[in-house]
């Protein structure tokens, strides 16, 4: 497939958001050029010298209220790598612990005059209760299970990488989907550029009403799997269940689990993907998320940083003073 190429409003009207707290809300040309955005740090990052001084003198905090690996490193070595100075916030030994509430946090944060701040929380909503309380701009690293919008920013940009065009391409999105930030914004996203969404997962693990997302509702796995172009396997989010969901580990192991021969239902070049942190053996199998010609997981954690790069740069033009993003055109 050939990418098609997009003209953009000039200047902030190619992106007018003041914050990224979602995927809800963005046009298709936005998600594009977020995409575009991102294709230079790709670049870079590949280069043996990886930073540059577009951020100087800006400073960024990562306030992140729930545990992080992949999202905490990526976004402070994205704002490292654009010179900016990185903070991140020590929650466990915060005024958090203490009994602040997170508007008190929220004020606080903002009286250090940060140029942009990076959220992750358990509560679904927190980010927008922050953004709404700070006059910087507010990155979403995961809410609840709400959102997760750089997550599928970067899945969108590993599969342009692979597949160059979204439009008719087939997404298999099997696991937890009822508690799954990630695949919501991935919905949102991909359905918005073009793509069918299948999602599959036990009946309790699926959210009601799901199908006015826009996406095809499988529980069988095996024909959630028949000719599709990507496969995106979710983990199975066990911190966040009340209740028996599943009657086991091997259980959902033997009914969506994905094996080297169920992925032969997909296309032959069928693309797999995983946010991380991955459960081998029960959601995907080491020959699998291993597999040198199909697995994408590694190359997400590459795109990961070149698309938070990009966001860090797009969102504190309007701080920077770039010509044509000006602080009024904010909204």
């Amino acid at each position: 497939m050939t990418a098609p190429t997009y003209i953009y409003p000039a200047g902030s009207a190619a992106f007018p958001h003041r914050g990224l707290v979602g995927i809800a809300g963005l046009a298709p040309h936005e998600i594009h050029y977020m995409l575009d955005e991102a294709e230079q740090w790709v670049e870079l990052n590949r280069q043996a010298k990886k930073t540059r001084d577009l951020l100087a003198g800006l400073t960024i905090i990562n306030a992140f209220f729930e545990n992080s690996t992949r999202t905490l490193l990526s976004f402070e070595i994205a704002g490292k790598r654009l010179g900016a100075d990185v903070v991140n916030m020590a929650v466990a030994t915060s005024s958090v612990k203490k009994g602040e509430t997170l508007i008190d946090t929220a004020m606080t944060l903002n009286a250090m005059h940060a140029d942009a701040i990076v959220i992750r929380h358990a509560s679904s909503g927190a980010v927008q209760l922050i953004a709404d309380k700070v006059d910087c701009p507010v990155l979403n690293a995961g809410d609840g299970q709400h959102e997760h919008p750089t997550q599928a920013l970067l899945d969108a940009l590993t599969i342009r990488h692979a597949k160059r065009n979204f439009n008719g391409l087939v997404v298999t999105i099997c696991g937890d989907i009822l508690h799954s930030r990630v695949a919501r914004s991935n919905i949102l996203c991909l359905t918005s550029l073009g793509a069918e969404v299948r999602v599959c997962a036990p009946p309790a693990l699926m959210p009601a009403e799901i199908e006015q997302m826009n996406v095809a509702v499988f529980h069988d796995f095996g024909a959630a799997l028949k000719g599709a172009d990507v496969v995106m396997m979710l983990r199975l989010q066990l911190e966040r269940m009340q209740g028996q969901f599943i009657p086991s580990p091997r259980e959902y192991r033997h009914l969506y689990g994905l094996t080297l021969d169920r992925l032969a239902t997909a296309q032959p070049d069928a693309l797999v993907m995983h946010p991380g942190p991955m459960n081998r053996g029960i959601e995907i199998d080491s020959n699998v998320a291993d597999h040198v010609e199909r697995s994408q997981i590694t190359t997400q954690v590459e795109m990961g940083v070149a698309m938070r790069m990009a966001c860090l740069d797009v969102l504190t033009r309007r701080v920077r003073g770039v010509e044509g993003w000006a602080m009024d055109d904010a909204r």
